[in-house]
């Protein structure tokens, strides 16, 4: 119907004329409706866990881009946090995919660094009102908001994040909390929080 530009267009039945002005019709798709060997039984893949499992570790390559182990958080040493600058003030809507975007991002969801590389890149800056451009508070310079926040954690400087309503509205996209904490960022203060994205903020 698209070529033909007619939806009463037939491609069973009905013809379009080529570029060489002769008429011509669509063949009709193929394909296996099956398998042509039937499936895999999955009698000879199948491998059974092992029955001691204390000495099994999973091996992930270090050189990989989409996979990485995660490690756990640095704990709260019991301190009070002061004097931490704010990384960004979002302006308006935020919703997990300003915090952390799918599309081409998701590839990296099995390693946190590299998918951390997205964190709040959608987010409107109140100051500037850019995206993906906030102030680092030592250098005077604007970068990436990852990229400052990866600074901040390199001197060992938490950061915070200041937001607006109903913040992280959105799938319960669980790296969207993930990456604040992995990058250095202690706490979110907002007007208010959607459900399931102050709960994913709490658990990490």
């Amino acid at each position: 119907m698209t070529f033909a530009g007619d939806l009463t267009f037939d491609p069973t039945k009905d013809t379009l004329i080529g570029a060489d002005g002769k008429p011509f019709k669509f063949s009709a798709p193929t394909g296996n409706a099956l398998p042509p060997r039937g499936y895999n039984p999955g009698e000879e893949t199948y491998q059974a866990p092992p029955k001691e499992k204390g000495n099994v570790t999973v091996q992930v390559s270090p050189t990989s881009n989409r996979l990485q182990l995660l490690e756990p958080f640095t704990k709260w040493n019991g301190k009070d946090m002061e004097n931490m600058p704010i990384l960004i003030k979002v302006k308006g809507k935020c919703t997990t995919d300003h915090i952390s975007m799918a599309g081409p991002w998701l590839k990296f969801r099995g390693h946190l660094d590299n998918i951390s590389n997205n964190m709040l890149i959608g987010a409107l800056n109140s100051e500037n009102e850019a995206v993906n451009s906030v102030k680092n508070q030592f250098s005077g310079e604007y970068d990436t908001v990852p990229g400052v926040a990866r600074d901040y954690k390199a001197k060992g400087q938490p950061w915070i994040v200041i937001g607006d309503e109903n913040y992280g509205e959105g799938s319960s996209r669980e790296h969207a909390a993930l990456e604040v904490r992995h990058l250095g960022g202690a706490a979110v203060i907002t007007k208010s929080f959607a459900r399931i994205h102050e709960t994913n903020c709490k658990k990490q």
